[in-house]
This record gives structure tokens, sequence and C-alpha cells, in this order.
């Protein structure tokens, strides 16, 4: 079984999500391949999970586009979305309105149209090199703390329950180190 782990990020989190899940894979026996979005295709995979940024309630466009390009290969094979983003109170208690911003209707609408087997939302990190007035803003105004909301257990979990279903039966990897 090869699975390709892709994703689309902005300032390294999102990538660092796609790798965790990866690495869990891997240590299930599963043949993996962890590529940005924004030079692969789907051609030689057996699975797929496709994971984005989400930045003012879009994901970015590398992984849009993956998703529009790849439509005919993804409605014959198994795939898995996700989103990272939200920091702060909106990771730790997200209300009706933030799932909607999280969760961008759009990509979810054609991913279950294609037969997603499952989507998730994990928290985010603020950059750590901010650019501009709004990352700038933004980092000043959220507390230290809540700065990096990924849950690196609910990762590696939400990774584990996909190579379980994809056939993996038990862990034969290395064991697990906290992020």
């Amino acid at each position: 079984m090869k699975v390709l782990v892709t994703y689309a990020s902005k300032n390294g989190s999102t990538e660092e999500i796609a790798e965790t899940i990866a690495d869990e894979l891997l240590a299930y026996g599963l043949d993996v391949l962890c590529r940005s979005a924004h030079d692969t295709d789907a051609s030689d995979a057996d699975a797929v999970i496709l994971g984005s940024a989400v930045y003012a309630g879009r994901w970015l466009r590398p992984a849009r586009h993956f998703l529009k390009d790849q439509s005919d290969r993804l409605r014959r094979m198994p795939f898995w979305i996700f989103s990272s983003g939200p920091f702060g109170e909106q990771a730790t208690r997200p209300t009706e309105d933030d799932l909607r911003w999280q969760e961008p209707p759009r990509v979810l609408t054609r991913a279950e149209s294609l037969g997603v087997r499952g989507h998730v939302v994990f928290g985010g990190r603020l950059p750590t090199e901010p650019h501009g007035f709004i990352e700038n803003a933004m980092v000043r105004n959220t507390p230290e703390d809540t700065r990096d909301a990924r849950d690196w257990s609910a990762i590696r979990m939400w990774a584990a329950s996909i190579a379980h279903e994809l056939g993996a039966q038990e862990r034969i990897g290395r064991p697990v180190v906290s992020a």
C-alpha cells in the first residue's frame, strides 16, 4: 500500500503535521511519500492524505488545485483531508462560527462528492517569524502559551486510525517521541 501525504503550508506548521502523519504511517509498515501539493500528483498512490493551512477561511491554492486536478484519481481511492490553523481560544474551544471558518465549505463539499473517508481540523501554530502588520498583530495579541495549538498525540492517533483502515494491524516502527 503506497500512501501519499501531501500538503500546502505557508509557514511550515502544516508541513510538520504532514510529516508527523507520514512518520506514523511508516511506523505501521506502510510505504509513504510526503510531498508538497505544489509539485506532486496521485498517479503512483493507492491512498492519499491531503492537508492545508487555512487562512481567511480558505485552503491554500496548491491544496485546492490538487483536490480539483486529482479528482478523478481521488474518486477511485481511499483519501482523507485535514485542515490546520486555529490557535488560542479557537483551537481549544471552537464555536460553530469558528468551525465554519476552519473547515472551508467548498473544500468539504468537493471532497465529500469524491468520497473522502474523513476530515479533521488540527490546531495550528502562529509564525515564529511573522511578516507584515497582520501576522505581527496576531503574534503580539496572542499569549505565548497558546501560539502553538498542535496536538501531536491527536495527530498521531488520527494517522494510526487511517493505518488501521488501510489494513495495517500493529505498529512495528520506533516508539513515539513527543514533539
